[in-house]
């Protein structure tokens, strides 16, 4: 019978316990000195939340909809590649935890099994993700794949020009990421040009992954991209970036309705998604929080991640007196002293934050 963790901390230790280190640095770390994961938790922390008392709360919904789906919080799946290193079902068991919760996986491309088996593992509506890896017949031939396979929406992820230097899986020698068939030319080579030419010729809804400044998030609308996805990759990209926290209330001003806007980065606790949507963002996506549920217990695992997250939010929100997502803005949160030295597993009081847990 699976374990039956009452808290994310606990499926963090038991991922811990099931997973060898090559995939555990993968998942856990990030690039360089790791400091815009850092950023990323140090921005949720420097907010503190002002409370409003004697409201009915008796009736909390935490739902939402992004790009027309609803969702039973505002919570998906962020693309990550080699799920299959963290859970033998790999993408799949991804995707049918978001079908069972109820929210979008956004399926990465450089992950197993096929595109198209991870869309026929439940008929729920998911998003894909593509890395461009080929010339112009090669994204076509992709477009094609994933319309056919029936995605209800495309997310490119543009800040990978190049590949970052993970060095937590550089000293295990472990390949980083990508695939043998990963050519450095193609990705260093995507404009706002080629993203127009992906746009008209998929015919599909389109997210922007990795928009990490107001001038970029003005570009992306006026290029017609139906969500702004703000993030640094986790910290896992450009070192020293800022944490994705910092970015979001300019973005979410330049971007002014005229479309939807998400982001990552440091995600882990229902708090962090009650101070993000008051800022601002439509939801939120998961990425280490998705691997450590994976690794600890496949789908049920991922699927748990986010029944805590949204039983958290349920419990910020009632204290918090509102009642539905759309009634959190900025006069909600207000700046505050950081108590603890962020860390990719600080939000939870004893986690050392250390690889060898």
């Amino acid at each position: 019978m699976a374990p039956e963790f009452a808290t994310n901390e606990e499926i963090v230790r038991q991922a811990r316990r099931r997973l060898n280190q090559e995939a555990w640095d993968y998942l856990t770390g990030a690039s360089e000195s790791e400091t815009s994961m850092r950023r990323n938790r140090a921005g949720f922390d420097r907010l503190a939340f002002l409370p409003r008392t004697l409201v009915d709360v008796s009736n909390v919904d935490t739902s939402t909809t992004l790009m027309g789906h609803k969702l039973n919080a505002p919570v998906i799946l962020a693309p990550m590649g080699t799920l299959q290193t963290l859970d033998r079902e790999g993408g799949a068991a991804s995707t049918k935890a978001a079908a069972e919760f109820g929210t979008l996986h956004v399926v990465s491309s450089v992950t197993q099994p096929s595109l198209e088996d991870i869309s026929a593992a439940t008929d729920a509506p998911k998003i894909f993700q593509l890395y461009i890896r080929g010339d112009w017949s090669w994204v076509e031939e992709m477009l094609g794949r994933i319309n056919a396979a029936g995605y209800k929406g495309l997310c490119i992820t543009v800040d990978t020009a190049v590949q970052s230097r993970r060095e937590r899986v550089m000293m295990n020698r472990l390949a980083r990421g990508g695939g043998s068939d990963r050519n450095p030319l193609y990705p260093a080579t995507v404009t706002w040009d080629l993203l127009d030419k992906i746009k008209e010729t998929a015919g599909l809804p389109l997210m922007v992954k990795g928009i990490a400044t107001a001038a970029d998030a003005s570009l992306a609308v006026e290029h017609g991209v139906d969500v702004v996805w703000v993030s640094n990759h986790g910290g896992r990209q450009l070192d020293h970036n800022r944490g994705t926290m910092d970015m979001l209330p300019e973005i979410v001003g330049v971007v002014g309705g005229r479309a939807e806007v998400i982001m990552d980065g440091g995600v882990q606790r229902g708090g962090d998604v009650a101070k993000a949507l008051a800022l601002g963002a439509k939801a939120v996506a998961i990425g280490k929080l998705q691997g450590w549920g994976l690794g600890a217990d496949g789908a049920a695992g991922v699927q748990r991640v986010l029944e805590i997250l949204s039983e958290e939010l349920f419990v910020a929100m009632s204290l918090l007196g509102v009642t539905s997502v759309d009634q959190l803005t900025p006069g909600y949160v207000c700046p505050a002293d950081i108590m603890t030295t962020p860390h990719e597993m600080s939000s939870w009081v004893n986690m050392p934050g250390d690889r060898l847990l």
